[in-house]
């Protein structure tokens, strides 16, 4: 492979990286705790959009449980935020013929 096409590649690469990191935002997940006690919406930048907690999960007496409960429904809500940008980093990847390790493990360079 000459340097020319190499370093074409790699400016594409790059510029479809950049569309990818400025669609995080808009990509949204769910997470939730407490068997669903607790649900969250996360966006692909980790931010937090939407927090329901379902009557039953407010105790008085324990808001610790509650606390609990809504660190774990965010936790899980970024988990699967990290895993859907995984994947679509590994689509790019493979849309332009690349192995999907290239990037460490398949994450963004970012």
């Amino acid at each position: 492979m000459n340097i020319a096409k190499m370093m074409k590649q790699a400016k594409e690469m790059q510029t479809k990286m950049q569309d990818l990191q400025e669609k995080l935002g808009d990509i949204e997940v769910s997470g939730e705790a407490g068997a669903g006690m607790v649900q969250v919406t996360v966006t692909g930048k980790g931010e937090l959009k939407a927090l329901k907690i379902d009557p039953k999960a407010v105790d008085t007496d324990d808001l610790e449980m509650l606390e609990d409960l809504i660190v774990a429904a965010f936790n899980d809500g970024k988990a699967r935020a990290d895993e859907k940008m995984q994947e679509e980093s590994e689509r790019l990847m493979a849309e332009m013929g690349l192995p999907a390790g290239m990037l460490g493990g398949g994450g963004l360079p970012f």
